[in-house]
């Protein structure tokens, strides 16, 4: 079986203060801390036993995990490991990089990155000069900003002074609607920036979760995704896989990248062929030839619920 985890453990707290975030500068208790340790342990030893099947991993925490040694140490062991197709986080790039040089030229192609650009939270030179080294390391990434007016001027410097071939991605800021003069403005840097620009029908569409894509907490505790509560059977003891199978998207909208990425009525997994969990397209994204074209958000402009 071949199986995608968005994997959420318990960790909550973050090293940075976005005003956009309602994690930033939260802090976990040690006790927090330890429990979001053993909860990481027990899911690596679990997915490091699965030798039967093909797993990829995307950590999505709420906090920064790899400022935790923990969550470094389980990225270089399951690269190690040939049934994992691969290994992702989301992160702001706060930590160190070069402890990627422990997985090895092997390990290392299994492992990507999927870095958030936070201005006015890190030195802009100290940012890039850890995008560097991810290049020079030969780890796949991509690099984001969320789409505020007082993030484009950095967000354009940061598009002419990354490498060509990394994708730079635009993140709609939450609830906010944008005319059609300033989504160009930011479809000139993120040509997929539309797919963000509005929510995504999904009630009754088709999505890959909860048949090869599913969501796992600290607990083990399995759904379809991080945006739909019901349980599907829990991770540890087999029973979620008696619930996997083809299913409609009960909600609404989508309105994340995780989660409408899986949605079988868009073409993202085509766009983003080998580079789904880290969103890093298969070739240079494009401009959509059209604002109509049926593939992009179906909301009109002010339509976000």
């Amino acid at each position: 079986m071949d199986l995608t985890i968005l994997y959420r453990g318990p960790l909550a707290s973050c090293d940075y203060d976005c005003p956009y975030c309602p994690f930033a500068k939260r802090r976990d208790s040690p006790e927090q801390l330890r429990a979001d340790r053993a909860a990481l342990e027990r899911f690596t030893a679990w997915a490091a036993a699965q030798t039967g099947d093909r797993i990829s991993v995307l950590f999505t925490p709420w906090g920064e995990g790899l400022i935790r040694s923990w969550y470094r140490r389980a990225l270089v062991e399951l690269a190690q490991l040939p049934h994992i197709g691969r290994i992702a986080i989301q992160t702001n790039l706060s930590g160190r990089t070069r402890w990627l040089a422990e997985a090895g030229e092997s390990g290392r192609d299994r492992i990507a990155l999927w870095c958030t650009y936070h201005p006015g939270q890190t030195p802009y030179d100290r940012f890039l000069t850890k995008c560097r080294e991810l290049t020079g390391l030969g780890v796949r990434y991509s690099v984001g900003v969320v789409g505020l007016d007082e993030h484009l001027d950095e967000a354009r410097r940061l598009r002419a002074d990354l490498p060509g071939e990394v994708y730079l991605w635009v993140n709609a800021a939450e609830g906010r609607s944008y005319t059609d003069e300033e989504a160009d403005r930011w479809t000139a840097l993120d040509p997929l920036f539309p797919y963000s620009r509005e929510p995504h029908r999904s009630a009754g569409m088709p999505c890959r979760t909860g048949e090869s894509v599913i969501s796992v907490d600290g607990d083990g505790t399995v759904r379809r995704c991080h945006f739909v509560p019901a349980e599907l059977g829990n991770l540890y003891d087999g029973s979620y896989r008696r619930a996997l199978g083809p299913r409609a998207c009960p909600l609404a909208v989508c309105d994340c990248h995780i989660g409408y990425v899986h949605l079988e009525t868009l073409p993202l997994y085509d766009v983003f062929a080998g580079g789904v969990l880290e969103r890093v397209p298969a070739e240079p994204a494009r401009v959509p030839a059209h604002r109509d074209q049926a593939l992009l958000p179906l909301f009109p402009v002010g339509g976000r619920a």
